[in-house]
């Protein structure tokens, strides 16, 4: 494609304002990013799920703001024109909002990020409104927060009672208040979902697994194409078995090496014959 404009803030607004769905994937890496460039995904997330998807850990919890910056950097050498947001990691905003605003600042500062994104509702409201104070745009992040995981049951929906819905609409709110400008919604019931949109005056709401209503949709890449192999959320659509053809290149290679047939002479290199000749005198000298 050819080269696109820098994604900016007033242009996502107007996708909003014009209904038009916005698009946003995480990434965690200069060439998934490449790729996702080209084909002109709006907002890119560099998610602290890199902790499972690209490091192994069976959760987000060690993920730190070190490991943050490296694949942040990263992601926006691949991408330079999405609107890349950053992933505040465990503990890296709770403790203070001055310890938020400090590591929300490494974001812009040495990853060249355009945003940055942290969980909870109204009880982190105080530290939404300082970083935005600060100047760095603030996405919010509602229903499963993966951080918070251990105290919620689990990975699981979130907001299918009444009552715990309620809360997480007047946590949206809290979080628009404090001057978010998007809110991801993760895995609330869609008409939940539906309602904080219809709510949302000057905020962008973006589902992941909650339904068709928000104004825009976020999927894990790994998940997409099936590369994060301890499971399949239902949430995610495989749009390619990128992991099952991956995994059978592999096995082709070892059983080409096993039987001599990998390398063949077009995947190796030469010299010429007298200069292969010179070099057998000189050892021969030795």
């Amino acid at each position: 494609m050819s080269e696109r404009k820098k994604v900016t803030l007033p242009m996502l607004f107007k996708k909003m304002a014009d209904g038009e769905p916005i698009t946003m994937l995480t990434c965690y890496d200069y060439p998934t990013a490449y790729f996702q460039e080209q084909a002109g995904i709006d907002m890119v997330l560099v998610g602290d799920s890199l902790g499972m998807t690209m490091l192994g850990y069976e959760s987000t919890l060690p993920v730190t703001m070190d490991d943050m910056i490296r694949h942040a950097q990263a992601v926006r050498r691949g991408t330079p024109n999405a609107w890349l947001i950053g992933d505040m990691p465990y503990m890296s905003y709770q403790p203070s909002v001055e310890t938020a605003i400090r590591n929300a600042g490494r974001f812009m500062a040495e990853a060249a990020c355009d945003a940055i994104k942290l969980e909870g509702g109204a009880e982190m409201a105080d530290r939404v409104a300082g970083i935005v104070a600060s100047g760095i745009p603030t996405m919010g992040h509602l229903g499963l927060t993966p951080q918070s995981a251990s105290a919620l049951g689990g990975f699981r929906v979130q907001g299918r009672g009444a009552l715990q819905a309620k809360k997480i609409i007047d946590d949206a709110k809290a979080l628009e208040e404090a001057g978010a400008f998007a809110i991801l919604l993760e895995m609330v019931p869609d008409r939940v979902c539906q309602i904080i949109t219809e709510r949302a005056e000057d905020c962008i709401i973006i589902s992941l697994g909650s339904g068709p209503h928000a104004h825009g949709q976020l999927l894990i890449y790994h998940d997409m194409f099936g590369l994060y192999p301890r499971f399949k959320p239902r949430m995610a659509k495989v749009y390619a078995d990128a992991g099952q053809v991956i995994l059978n290149g592999l096995k082709q290679y070892v059983e080409e090496v096993t039987n001599h047939t990998f390398p063949q002479p077009e995947n190796w290199f030469t010299m010429k014959d007298e200069e292969y000749e010179e070099l057998v005198e000189l050892l021969d000298k030795e």
